[in-house]
């Protein structure tokens, strides 16, 4: 049996591209891979790197349980835990600090992407993060990691960091390895889509959220940016817009692009785009319903209880040998 470890930052509104991207994929997992044992946790420590409205942030990291959950997850075999309710996070991501260089950090993109833009109020919890981000994989002997293209830095900055370890102190932490989805990796803004769909972005027409009603969903990927050439094909370099929507309707299918654009070779962008609104209501309205019933019951604090039980046995009895590793305390 293999255990695999995701996690999820609970920043702004769950969009579509969290659920194609990230949702949908785990639960893709667990039905491939129904041998293996699954953590998902949602890592509110790393959300506060930047300043957040507490209520706000706990409302967000409950909509992002209950989400998962409406969207199929597997309760029986999934231990989903809140990041902040297991302190031997904080306590091996500091002794992992201990063994990343300051280097390393510098080059990761998002401290990079701030320094670039000129920011000024970078926090050192920011810097610091990935150091965290290997503790919370490092800490449950993660054998897979599903990652998206944008995050394999990360991964690799972590299995770094874990054979540094084991090379000084002993082997003593699996060295994870990525699982990286073949199609909804990468979801686009739906009016730039050059940039990945996120709730920050500056126009709400850009992004899809779960929580969309259905005629909302239907005007945003109407109004959709595409091109002049009004040919079905997959091209992401001159029809970049057009080949986001096909990604899209292939993520959300589990179909082919090619066999998506083969589909609608004799129709033209309306068309399509009115198909593809019509699959998405479909895809999220029985899970936005799921959710409704989840977020007001009894059984969402449930599971959160008996993840948090469970992943804080293993992470104690792991944080108490790894302390020990290092020399820390009096025995």
């Amino acid at each position: 049996m293999k255990r695999i470890v995701s996690g999820i930052k609970p920043t702004g509104s769950l969009t579509l591209g969290n659920y194609l991207g990230a949702i949908k994929q785990f639960v893709k997992l667990q039905e491939e891979r129904e041998n293996d044992e699954f953590y998902l946790f949602i890592a509110d420590l790393h959300a506060i790197t930047t300043r957040q409205i507490p209520h706000e942030l706990r409302k967000r990291t409950l909509d992002i349980a209950a989400m998962y959950i409406a969207s199929g997850l597997d309760k029986e075999r999934t231990t989903m835990f809140i990041q902040s309710e297991i302190p031997q996070h904080v306590e091996l991501g500091y002794i992992l600090q201990s063994n990343v260089y300051m280097g390393e950090l510098e080059r990761m993109t998002q401290y990079k992407d701030k320094i670039v833009k000129g920011e000024d109020s970078i926090t050192s919890s920011l810097f610091t993060y990935p150091a965290l981000m290997a503790a919370d994989i490092l800490l449950y002997d993660a054998d897979y990691v599903p990652v998206g293209e944008d995050q394999k830095q990360h991964l690799e900055l972590s299995r770094d960091i874990a054979k540094r370890f084991n090379h000084y102190y002993s082997d003593f932490f699996t060295v994870p390895e990525p699982i990286i989805p073949s199609v909804g990796a990468r979801i686009m803004d739906l009016q730039d889509p050059t940039k990945k769909m996120s709730k920050s972005a500056d126009n709400p027409k850009g992004y899809i959220t779960m929580f969309d009603e259905a005629n909302i969903i239907k005007k945003k990927i109407k109004s959709a940016k595409t091109d002049s050439i009004g040919i079905i094909n997959y091209d992401p370099i001159k029809q970049p817009g057009l080949a986001n929507l096909l990604n899209i309707y292939a993520s959300a299918t589990d179909k082919k692009v090619e066999d998506i654009v083969s589909q609608y070779k004799d129709t033209d962008y309306k068309t399509f785009k009115e198909d593809l609104g019509q699959v998405l209501v479909d895809l999220l309205t029985p899970i936005q319903e799921k959710y409704q019933e989840l977020i007001k019951s009894k059984l969402l604090q449930e599971i959160l209880d008996q993840g948090r039980d469970r992943a804080l046995d293993y992470a104690f009895k792991k944080m108490r040998k790894c302390k020990k590793k290092v020399g820390l305390g009096r025995k």
